[in-house]
C-alpha cells in the first residue's frame, strides 16, 4: 500500500484489501479516476476487475484503502458521505512526511477507529 500511495503523490491513491476472516491476503491497487489530491473515485473497470479477481479466488472484500497526502489522519466528511461498503476503511496520511495507516468503520453517517494489526508472517 505504501509504495502505491507514495508513487501517486501528490494525488490520492486507492485500492481494495481482500482476504478471509479478518486476515488480509491480497492488496489490489485501483486507479484513482478523480486524479485529485483531495478526493478519490475508484476507476469502475479496475474496481470491477478487482471484485471479480477477489471472487474467483474465494476471498472477501475486507477493506478499502486510500491516501490523504496532506491530511487529515482521519475520515473526511467526503469519505463518510461516499462510503458504500461496510468494511474497514484504511486511511494512509502523509501530513508529517511519513505514511501513517489508521483503520475506521463508517456506519450511519459516523465513524469509529479500529485497531490495525500488522504481521510479516504468512
Amino acid at each position: 500500500m505504501i509504495a502505491h500511495v507514495d508513487s501517486n503523490l501528490p494525488l490520492e491513491a486507492c485500492g481494495l484489501l481482500a482476504g478471509s476472516g479478518s486476515r488480509v491476503e491480497s492488496v489490489l491497487m485501483v486507479k484513482n479516476q478523480a486524479q485529485s489530491p483531495v478526493r478519490y473515485v475508484m476507476d469502475p473497470i479496475e474496481q470491477l476487475n478487482a471484485f471479480e479477481w477477489i471472487d474467483s479466488h474465494g476471498l472477501d472484500i475486507l477493506g478499502i484503502f486510500h491516501s490523504h497526502p496532506t491530511g487529515p489522519e482521519t475520515v473526511s466528511p467526503t469519505d463518510i458521505a461516499e462510503s458504500a461498503y461496510e468494511v474497514v476503511h484504511v486511511i494512509l496520511s502523509h501530513a508529517d512526511g511519513t505514511w501513517r495507516a489508521r483503520g475506521f468503520r463508517i456506519e450511519d453517517n459516523t465513524y469509529r477507529e479500529v485497531t490495525l494489526i500488522t504481521s510479516n508472517q504468512p
